[in-house]
């Protein structure tokens, strides 16, 4: 049970819940909101990766700084902001620690998932209950893995399985899960509540990488939920929705994770940037044997020549990915409310300014996280300064989702015009 696992007393943010205790109220104080708690979080991110606790606390100060209610509307207690806005907060949290802005992205994901494929009344009901409890949201999603098995009882579905990977699940409040109703290959998106008998995590998540998401597996072992609550879902036929699961708006969650994918990547990279910057000033010292010897690193040709081109281009890939980040919130702006009215055109070519994000912040994030080293020393690979963490963060994301798929489907769109199928999955 989650209880047992080793983790750090969420007393330690209490002071935290008085100071943010009013919700930011503009795009600008909401951005510094993200700011501050990644301020928070850098301060012991690099002891907090390496002792691989589970990060019930650092839900817990999500919780205290309104974070989680980003996006929700503000007759429940949101902030009402729009998912551009979203994206940035993300990055700002991701600075500070990886593993924070990952889960504070997939669960803005994964609390809005009944906008995207729910009725107009799931997610009403849904947002006013997530936001007036102040829930974090985790997701046992993953096509990598056999669907879970649905099957219909009475007025309830029940879900059995297991995935190999969940993300956040293990210091969630509510869980959102999908499998495929028996008999059938109709997916249904359900969220319940985690912490019931049939949720068995497996506590496994060990890798080089976002060590503080509870990322590992979870066994579902017949967990009910009302017909009522199968997202998108006419309750009493038990069929779906066409106007809702059958039109191109409900393809929306794919691009929109990708996005939050980018954005964190993005977030570690530039706090790569800047961590490996504050250490160089500090702590780098020149090299005395290159015949062209300065008295400081700061004033090495190839210390600067680094730095500037890795700022250069996390400058693009920000760029791009807020270019992206508009585009995608227009389309939520001008279709949430005449869902019908988006065409797989539209929603394609959406899709293709995030694929490009994604193929540049991985691309720019693996570069610059490695080679910061190059700009720190010998010295900078010392477990105490924690400089690795950055590169393990996005390496062992990327390599769940390989970028070059979204390299051949670019190639694709520009080469023939095509855009990707409507799919909630791929």
């Amino acid at each position: 049970m989650t209880q047992d696992v080793p983790a750090t007393d969420p007393a330690v943010y209490d002071a935290y819940q008085a100071q943010w205790a009013a919700l930011p109220d503009s795009p600008q104080a909401w951005l510094a909101r993200a700011r501050e708690v990644a301020a928070v979080l850098g301060q012991d991110a690099a002891q907090r990766d390496q002792e691989n606790k589970s990060p019930r606390a650092e839900v817990v100060l999500l919780k205290h700084s309104g974070l989680l209610k980003l996006l929700g509307p503000k007759r429940y207690g949101g902030g009402e902001q729009p998912w551009s806005v979203g994206y940035q907060a993300i990055r700002e949290v991701a600075k500070g620690d990886g593993s924070i802005g990952m889960l504070l992205g997939y669960h803005l994901l994964w609390s809005t998932t009944a906008n995207v494929v729910g009725t107009p009344e799931q997610a009403e009901r849904i947002q006013e209950w997530i936001l007036t409890n102040n829930y974090f949201v985790g997701g046992a999603v993953n096509p990598r893995d056999s669907d879970l098995r649905i099957t219909s009882e009475g007025d309830h579905i029940v879900f059995n399985g297991a995935k190999f990977f969940n993300t956040g699940g293990v210091v969630s409040d509510v869980t959102v899960l999908e499998g495929v109703l028996a008999g059938t290959d109709e997916h249904i998106f359900a969220l319940v509540e985690t912490r019931q008998p049939g949720i068995q995590f497996a506590h496994n998540w060990h890798n080089i990488g976002l060590r503080l998401t509870e990322s590992g597996g979870v066994k579902i072992d017949n967990v009910r939920a009302p017909w009522t609550d199968a997202l998108g879902w006419d309750a009493s036929s038990q069929t779906p929705r066409e106007e809702v699961l059958k039109i191109p708006f409900a393809g929306l969650l794919l691009p929109t994770i990708q996005l939050v994918f980018s954005n964190f990547y993005l977030g570690i990279a530039q706090g790569a940037l800047d961590f490996a910057s504050k250490y160089t000033v500090s702590s780098t010292r020149a090299w005395p044997f290159g015949g062209d010897n300065k008295a400081s690193a700061t004033d090495e040709f190839y210390i600067l020549e680094r730095y500037g081109n890795f700022f250069a281009h996390l400058r693009a890939a920000e760029a791009l990915a807020d270019r992206a980040g508009d585009h995608l919130t227009a389309l939520y702006r001008d279709h949430s409310a005449n869902r019908p009215a988006l065409t797989p055109q539209h929603r394609g070519e959406v899709a293709e300014w995030i694929a490009s994000v994604k193929v540049v912040t991985t691309d720019v994030g693996l570069r610059v996280t490695a080679g910061v080293f190059e700009v720190t020393g010998a010295r900078a690979t010392s477990l105490k300064v924690g400089l690795d963490r950055f590169w393990r963060d996005i390496r062992t994301h990327t390599l769940h989702d390989p970028v070059a798929y979204k390299n051949r489907e670019l190639g694709r769109y520009a080469l023939l015009g095509e855009v990707p199928e409507v799919t909630w999955y791929t």
